[in-house]
């Protein structure tokens, strides 16, 4: 959208045919907020006239001539006002850069949130695969007055940004357009005019003119208006050369007049006056058919966005699901493969301890078989000792031999059985503990094929023309009828009293350290970029006070700071500025 076009125009040409082939190439049908600006020979800026040619008109000479396509006239209310996504995109660059410029006062913290709405929209939802550290290095978020105004790193106003960045999550880029233009509607300066005037003390002032009516402020402050009128009270505009009058619709009031430094000035401030007049009006009155129109086609597309929006969401979310159970699956397929090669392992084990129980089975078997003969042969031993010592009883009862020889051989033979029976007795007794061992090693071998098989088995765990100076005098009927609610305008408050999600997110809190950050709103506590813990942090206001380096504040930063203290804001002041007769009003005017 920030971009140039390039039309060729005739000598013939009107403002009018010039600004509708604009509003015709770029598809804006809201043309009423709209205009061509342009800088005359003089230096001075000023709008394109419709009813003139465009040749006639005092372009500074440049080939080719040079407009900006810019809002001339501010809605009361975006949300309500403004119908086409052209229409908020045109805006939203426009009040941006006022912000930016410093054109707008914008305290730090709203700057900020602002900041992080301006993100989604250029960037819509925020990914930390994509939008690595430094993403925001080449943007200009925040005013240069902030900036300079604290003790911030890029680095640190960058995660302070990515952190509300992070809680728009979803938010559509052009809703994200209109929730940073609800917010700034709300800051003093949106859509003021000022104009320098004295009074007829000599005072100086400055004239705001904007979509409410007409402000008046002191020289030093263009924040808080001292005095207001509503575009409802008043019922004729005029001037003459430097003299501009404005008539009440109080005819017991006096006219309201004031004086500017030039001519121009004067037209100017008429030419705001009737364009700012006709749309209050206007609103105040049933849309015309034209807008229903428009309104009942920006619902309509509005609607196929979100259903598409919706429709992507819940296909992104199948795909998140789809992802999310193949990893589940993937990391269940790990865990089987490792539960089976643990399972191979175990098998592996008891495979071998298997082999060696069964090895040492056979051993003891051998063993016991070796016992068993060892225990059969001193059994024919002792036999044939008991054979022999019988036949060497019968043999000596035979030869009859002396009683001592006889008696010296049995005894030795008497011995000699003894040793037999004792090497017998243990030999059964080294056969008896071979035999247990074997049994011992056998039910261990059993033991050990039950605990292989159960291991087989077991199953894996689940998972208007100003240059003309010889029109010295112009004036204009501002008519109200039809108009039933004039001044519905002083029931409003701001975005932050009416939206709790923004009157929370502006209490923002933040610990000392730089990286941080959680985000408090009505969905509670929002986790910061890894998603894996909460921070609990103190207001935001209060940390960039900390970082603030007060000698540097300005001028607006005090007196925002003292209206702050005195808890006014945007509404509470027009209520209080249009309170009283206007004939009080304007006597107060002149004693300014």
């Amino acid at each position: 959208m920030d971009a140039e076009l390039e039309f060729a125009i005739h000598p013939n040409t009107t403002g009018k045919q010039l600004y509708d082939q604009v509003v015709k190439t770029v598809g804006l049908r809201e043309v009423w907020f709209f205009g061509l600006q342009y800088t005359d020979s003089k230096g001075y800026v000023t709008w394109l006239k419709y009813n003139k040619k465009v040749t006639q008109q005092d372009v500074k000479k440049e080939n080719p001539l040079q407009f900006k396509f810019r809002a001339r006239f501010f809605p009361e209310d975006v949300s309500e006002e403004l119908i086409q996504e052209i229409t908020q995109k045109l805006f939203f660059m426009q009040v941006k850069e006022a912000i930016l410029n410093d054109e707008n006062y914008c305290p730090p913290e709203t700057a900020v949130l602002l900041a992080s709405y301006a993100v989604q929209a250029k960037y819509g939802d925020f990914n930390k695969d994509i939008h690595k550290p430094g993403y925001l290095a080449s943007d200009r978020l925040l005013p240069q007055r902030v900036l300079e105004q604290h003790k911030l790193t890029k680095e640190q106003w960058e995660d302070r940004i990515q952190t509300w960045h992070e809680e728009h999550r979803s938010l559509l880029r052009e809703d994200a357009m209109m929730e940073y233009l609800k917010i700034a509607q709300d800051l003093e300066m949106y859509g003021v005019n000022y104009f320098e005037i004295k009074n007829k003390k000599g005072t100086e002032l400055w004239l705001g003119v904007d979509a409410l009516g007409l402000n008046v402020y002191e020289h030093g402050d263009k924040l808080s208006p001292k005095i207001g009128f509503p575009w409802s009270e008043i019922r004729n505009i005029s001037f003459s050369d430097k003299k501009f009058v404005i008539k009440p619709i109080d005819k017991k009031a006096p006219d309201f007049v004031f004086y500017a430094p030039r001519l121009r000035i004067n037209k100017r401030i008429l030419a705001l006056c009737m364009g700012n007049h006709e749309l209050y009006m206007k609103r105040r009155k049933p849309d015309t058919i034209e807008v229903q129109q428009m309104k009942a086609q920006a619902r309509e597309e509005k609607h196929h966005k979100q259903m598409e929006r919706a429709q992507l969401e819940n296909e992104k979310k199948k795909r998140e699901h789809a992802e999310k159970e193949k990893e589940r699956i993937e990391r269940e397929k790990d865990e089987l493969i490792e539960r089976l090669r643990q399972i191979e392992e175990q098998t592996q084990r008891a495979q071998k301890e298997l082999e060696e129980q069964t090895r040492r089975a056979l051993e003891l078997e051998q063993e016991r078989r070796r016992a068993k003969e060892e225990a059969e042969r001193l059994e024919k031993e002792r036999q044939a000792a008991e054979e022999a010592k019988a036949a060497l009883a019968q043999q000596a009862a035979d030869q009859m031999k002396t009683q001592e020889q006889l008696a010296a051989e049995l005894a030795e033979f008497t011995a000699k059985i003894a040793l037999l029976e004792e090497a017998k007795r243990k030999k059964e007794e080294d056969a008896s503990e071979w035999q247990h061992k074997a049994l011992a090693a056998q039910e261990d071998l059993e033991k050990t094929r039950e605990e292989l098989k159960m291991a087989i088995m077991s199953p894996a765990a689940p998972e208007h023309d100003e240059e003309d100076e010889t029109d010295v005098e112009a004036s204009a009927e501002l008519l109200s009828d039809g108009v039933t609610s004039h001044r519905s305008e002083e029931e409003r408050i701001t975005e932050a009293q009416k939206n709790d999600r923004v009157k929370k997110q502006l209490q923002v809190r933040t610990t000392d350290s730089d990286t941080e950050w959680a985000c408090v709103s009505k969905f509670g506590l929002i986790s910061a970029a890894a998603q894996t813990f909460v921070f609990c942090t103190q207001a935001l206001s209060s940390e960039l006070a900390e970082a603030r380096d007060d000698t540097k504040n300005t001028q607006n930063d005090v007196l925002h700071a003292e209206n702050v203290r005195a808890g006014r804001d945007k509404y509470k002041t027009l209520r209080q500025i249009r309170q009283g007769n206007t004939k009080q009003r304007i006597d107060e005017f002149e004693s300014m």
